[in-house]
């Protein structure tokens, strides 16, 4: 397992543990403009590789968010199971635009006033609105103690800044979005997820490296 994995799981235990008779929940929000089609396609398998993690006695909502085009910006509703998830995906198709991250913030705000979110995922490959601006609304969420977990994909210099800021203001977690490992990105996606739903408890049911070096690091003495 690579040092990033690990030190992404780890981030992961700082996440709080839904309570109990509540099923866990993710906001999964996608960067949908021009420059994301490439990689659209693996995105929407991935997606379906968080609910493997999930044992069947515990349930994860999942909320599908999405910015493209000219200022558009739409949630699903919550859905229970990765099939409900690929079908809204699958009618979404890539446009140009500028980023909307701010309103994926906000709204992860608005849904955890709710209710609480355990975990937001937020895939994307550029920013185009004021970072000082972005981190204030980070800040927000983790004052909430509302972590997000950002993938980049792409290697832009200025964007990893930002999303390792957004990260450590949420105490959330970065990783790169790496289409030539999609299979560390199904590890990453699935410890999230096992997390998000139950816990440590969750974890101990997986066969996974991420989930064994997260376990590793919650039973330190």
């Amino acid at each position: 397992m690579s040092d990033a994995v690990a030190a992404f799981t780890q981030k992961v235990n700082q996440l709080a543990r839904p309570a109990a008779g509540q099923d866990g929940r993710l906001l999964f929000a996608l960067d949908a403009t021009m420059s994301r089609q490439p990689t659209w396609d693996l995105a929407c398998s991935l997606q379906a590789e968080m609910f493997k993690a999930l044992p069947r006695d515990r349930a994860l909502q999942v909320q599908l968010l999405y910015f493209r085009g000219f200022g558009e910006c739409r949630a699903s509703r919550w859905v229970l199971d990765g099939a409900a998830l690929a079908r809204l995906m699958s009618g979404i198709d890539c446009r140009g635009g500028n980023t909307q991250i701010g309103k994926v913030f906000a709204h992860a705000r608005a849904e955890h006033a709710k209710r609480k979110i355990n975990a937001v995922v937020f895939v994307g490959d550029a920013i185009e609105e004021n970072v000082d601006e972005l981190a204030a609304r980070a800040g927000q969420l983790g004052l909430l103690n509302c972590p997000v977990f950002l993938f980049q994909e792409g290697r832009d210099s200025r964007v990893e800044a930002a999303f390792r800021e957004f990260a450590r203001l949420t105490r959330g977690a970065y990783a790169r979005f790496d289409a030539s490992a999609p299979q560390e990105l199904a590890a990453l996606l699935k410890a999230v997820a096992a997390y998000a739903s139950g816990g440590r408890d969750h974890l101990k049911l997986q066969d996974s490296a991420p989930a064994r070096a997260l376990l590793a690091q919650i039973e330190k003495p």
